[in-house]
């Protein structure tokens, strides 16, 4: 998610799952050829497991930044062939590369015979009015026959002329069935879904049939979302994580970066809705947004707006002489 899963973001959702896979947002072939890499690809090693995805559609060059993913250090190697907007299209990468299904697999055995990680590919059902079942599944057969690893599949079209890309998370129809039809007919390749996936219990029925389920916008909007994940979907028998221990366990981090020069709201929007839906959890957001841009804010913020862990008595809400709470 471009502008939004950053490397401060992934510390923050490992420190709630330990198993779940994170991807980087989109970064252009360009950008790490000609920019500044480390700022695109460094990472906290607590990061893994831990995709990079790119966006490009040069097989050349595609294989380069590929060979950079490796070298720096990442677990997968992911092709975006599913962002609609009008910047990506205008740099011919994308959703607008469902068109060229061919182009799209030189990409994967360029970087396939280039690294020895695994290359996956992010998708749609399909563009426009290109969106036959039958155009999906000659897509795959070219991507199975390139040597792709993985298919994650945002299972809804994508209308590149008329629609924004926030309305192409909405208004073209999920169609699952889509995915799964696809899974059937490819029963070897390990296939993801993505798309209108809000918790985990929507997503325990397709795992039942898919390799695996890709949540992005409903964990960065509820990113307590992930606390469950280690026990239910990967049997790890650890305790799950508490909030308020999440928070502490993430102040070293913020305190590093910070001493680095890296401004303390590049960093705290990510866990705006870290209480979300517990008590407390306005005077949080608002505590955080209000303050956190003003010269000098610093990590006592945190601490004046962190809720009372459950069962404290809150001192803001403490009335005068007594020891009850409104």
């Amino acid at each position: 998610m471009l502008d939004w899963s950053d490397r401060h973001a992934r510390y923050f959702h490992r420190l709630i799952s330990r198993h779940a896979r994170l991807y980087t947002e989109m970064v252009t072939t360009g950008a790490l050829l000609h920019g500044d890499r480390a700022r695109h690809l460094d990472f906290h090693p607590a990061e893994h497991p831990l995709a990079l995805q790119l966006g490009g559609s040069d097989p050349a060059q595609m294989a380069a930044c590929a060979r950079l993913g490796a070298d720096w250090g990442y677990d997968e190697i992911n092709i975006n062939v599913g962002c609609p907007s009008d910047r990506v299209q205008n740099g011919r990468f994308g959703a607008c590369l469902m068109a060229e299904p061919e182009l799209v697999a030189e990409c994967v055995a360029a970087m396939k015979a280039a690294i020895p990680l695994p290359v996956t590919v992010k998708t749609r059902l399909g563009i426009d009015d290109r969106d036959s079942y039958e155009e999906l599944h000659a897509f795959t057969v070219a991507l199975v026959a390139a040597g792709v690893d993985a298919l994650i599949v945002h299972a809804r079209k994508a209308w590149l002329k008329g629609l924004s890309p926030k309305e192409n998370r909405d208004i073209p129809p999920l169609r699952p069935d889509w995915v799964l039809r696809l899974k059937a007919d490819f029963p070897a390749l390990p296939m993801v879904i993505n798309g209108g996936i809000l918790d985990l219990d929507q997503a325990g029925p397709l795992l039942d049939h898919l390799e695996g389920v890709m949540i992005g916008r409903g964990v960065y909007q509820n990113p307590w979302l992930l606390a469950r994940v280690d026990r239910d979907l990967f049997d790890d028998p650890r305790p799950v994580p508490e909030r308020h221990q999440v928070l502490e366990d993430l102040i070293p981090y913020l305190e590093e970066r910070l001493a680095a020069g890296v401004p303390l709201q590049a960093m705290t929007r990510h866990i705006l809705d870290l209480f979300q839906g517990q008590p407390g959890a306005k005077r949080w957001r608002r505590t955080l947004s209000e303050n956190v841009h003003r010269p000098g804010a610093g990590i006592d913020l945190l601490a004046r707006a962190m809720p009372p862990r459950p069962g404290a008595v809150d001192p803001t809400l403490v009335r005068s002489g007594s020891s009850t709470t409104a």
